[in-house]
């Protein structure tokens, strides 16, 4: 954990706007990210893992690593997670070309992208490419640090998306609150 907490502070040093947080996730919000994921769900994305924190988190939920596929920008995060996590393929590449590098039919992309940090349109890029390759069904999971959504409801209409808060995570720095979307009038998402 000593040098996980080294390697995200050297790169929050070298690329602050990238990096856009305090600490890496805790425990208990990876936890709650990895909890969001449906029962069943096989095929997984990530995107922003940064050092590993929610990617464990997602493995032990059940998910196959050659089944979770990780979306990084940062190549020395991404040098470090595929030592960490043999069989999980990794992207050195943004969010937003998911759909680029694969088929899709995924149950669930999880998110720890600073999505509010971005302007509207990339936001709308990433989520908009997350729903592309997202199965029926399937769910975008997604953190913030504020109470409300990091989509908001005008943005989420135009993606025909629902929200639903998940789980609040106060052992977290800052405080973070878990959302669920899916895609308008899903059952399987809404729940």
């Amino acid at each position: 954990m000593a040098n996980e907490t080294l390697l995200f502070l050297s790169q929050l040093l070298k690329r602050p706007l990238q990096i856009s947080a305090l600490a890496p996730s805790s425990r208990a919000l990876a936890t709650a990210m990895a909890t969001a994921i449906p029962e069943g769900a096989s095929r997984v994305a990530e995107f922003g893992p940064g050092t590993g924190r929610i990617t464990r988190a997602i493995l032990a939920r059940g998910i196959s690593p050659d089944e979770l596929t990780l979306y990084e920008m940062n190549a020395e995060f991404c040098a470090e997670l595929a030592r960490r996590f043999p069989g999980v393929r990794i992207e050195n590449r943004p969010a937003q070309e998911i759909s680029d590098a694969g088929p899709g039919d995924l149950d669930a992309v999880v998110s720890g992208l600073p999505l509010l940090s971005m302007p509207a349109d990339i936001r709308r890029a990433i989520v908009g490419a997350a729903f592309a390759v997202l199965r029926p069904g399937g769910v975008y999971i997604q953190f913030t640090y504020g109470s409300r959504p990091s989509l908001p409801e005008e943005l989420r209409a135009a993606l025909g998306l629902a929200v639903r808060p998940a789980q609040s995570v106060l052992w977290n720095l800052p405080p973070a609150h878990v959302h669920v979307y899916s895609r308008t009038g899903d059952p399987s998402g809404t729940a």
